[in-house]
């Protein structure tokens, strides 16, 4: 249906993470064309709405990063003009971006998260004052790609950690370090279609390992017994529906010794390059190249505010 149309393929926009929007929105719009779509590139900027309008946008896949874009902005932006695009509604998009919200929604619906505290920029935090010990992990609270993002083993590393979060963030999140596999569990059409672990050759799993060809080492399927492997999916699929996500996303979890999966975040607007995870769960766990999984995302772009 959507090769009727002419879709404007969103990427680049204003977030920390426009450099790596920019190798999805690239990836993403080749496989389009490859495929008989008619499709264009829009940088994203301020003057998203006029560029739409001029373009004769009748469809978008959004593959944006980040701030303003997997956040629910733009997603208000396209409800707002009638354009069907891909991926999680507004509220969804708002929810998985903000990582407070989306971690209070994973606790309501019986997900594990790691315990954790919110700080405003200005409030005073103290290593002693938490309830559990080092190492801890501090993060701003609306970021991807791990923008912000430090392991501190020491109190003496902390002032260092917040600093370098509220670099991004007025809020930000103190939490107890899990150790565990890091396993990802790829969402296509609301269903779970593998698991992979990642093995960094940083400390965790950092910006530049993630965007860095060779700094991980990706093992697909994940190295978990079945009956683990299973519930790591499930819990994936769990999270994914928690925040009510739509269509596609990548759920990120640490998988204890002991079985415990703990939720990290889910990515409403994964990466697609050719680097990134999604697609390689796809090929391998459901047969899907990265040209029909791109298709199967368009396919499925849609309104979530119903016009009456």
């Amino acid at each position: 249906m959507m090769k009727s149309k002419k879709i404007g393929v969103l990427f680049g926009g204003l977030s920390a993470e426009r450099e790596v929007s920019l190798k999805s929105g690239a990836a993403v719009h080749q496989a389009l064309v490859a495929q008989g779509y008619n499709a264009v590139t829009i940088d994203v900027g301020r003057d998203l709405a006029e560029v739409l309008k001029r373009e004769g946008v009748e469809a978008a896949f959004i593959a944006l990063h980040g701030r303003y874009g997997e956040d629910g902005c733009v997603q208000g932006l396209l409800e707002l003009q009638q354009i069907p695009y891909t991926g999680s509604g507004v509220l969804a998009s708002a929810l998985a971006m903000h990582k407070l919200y989306s971690k209070q929604s994973f606790t309501a619906s019986g997900i594990l998260t790691a315990p954790f505290r919110c700080y405003q920029r200005g409030e005073a935090v103290n290593a002693a004052d938490l309830p559990f010990g080092l190492p801890l992990v501090v993060k701003p609270v609306q970021e991807g790609s791990s923008v912000g993002v430090s392991i501190v083993k020491e109190e003496a590393q902390l002032a260092a950690a917040l600093e370098e979060a509220f670099r991004y963030d007025d809020e930000i999140l103190v939490e107890q370090y899990i150790k565990g596999q890091e396993v990802q569990v790829g969402i296509l059409n609301d269903t779970p279609v593998g698991a992979i672990e990642i093995v960094p050759k940083n400390e965790f799993y950092d910006f530049a390992t993630k965007y860095t060809d060779g700094m991980a080492l990706h093992i697909f399927p994940a190295r978990l017994e079945p009956s683990l492997y299973e519930k790591a999916q499930q819990v994936g699929l769990a999270a994914h529906l928690a925040l009510g996500c739509k269509g596609y996303s990548r759920v990120d979890l640490l998988v204890t010794p002991a079985g415990e999966c703990y939720v990290l975040e889910v990515n409403t607007l994964p990466g697609m390059t050719a680097l990134s995870l999604l697609p390689e769960i796809a090929a391998k766990g459901a047969g899907l190249s990265f040209e029909a999984l791109v298709s199967q995302i368009i396919e499925s772009a849609s309104l979530s505010i119903k016009v009456q």
